[in-house]
């Protein structure tokens, strides 16, 4: 994606059969920005991050788990997953989403 022109952020990702796409968008020593794909179905297991991400759902509908507690989450919404605590993601149909990590204590 080009800076200073305009994009639509959910068609800037495809879907892949059975899988899980990524593509970053902004990568810095401060904190990323990642635009993923989830086919139905996929997902990331339980795991921790250093840091506190937003995900924001761009289509589709996914189950986050953050800590113990299921989020079904649909297009417009978004989470906070905070640092250090077990989340994991669920397609429950294919969906997009866009993950900010914003490091601290760099």
């Amino acid at each position: 994606m080009e800076k200073g022109k305009q994009f639509n952020v959910a068609s800037g990702i495809e879907y892949a059969e059975g899988a899980v796409v990524s593509k970053t968008i902004i990568k810095e020593s401060t904190g990323t920005i990642t635009l993923f794909a989830f086919d139905k179905g996929q997902e990331l297991s339980p795991h921790t991050a250093p840091f506190d991400a937003l995900v924001q759902m761009m289509e589709g509908k996914a189950t986050i788990t953050v800590g113990g507690e299921r989020a079904e989450m649909e297009s417009g919404e978004a989470i906070i997953l905070p640092a250090n605590i077990t989340h994991a993601v669920e397609a429950t149909e294919s969906f997009k989403m866009l993950l900010t990590m914003i490091k601290t204590n760099l």
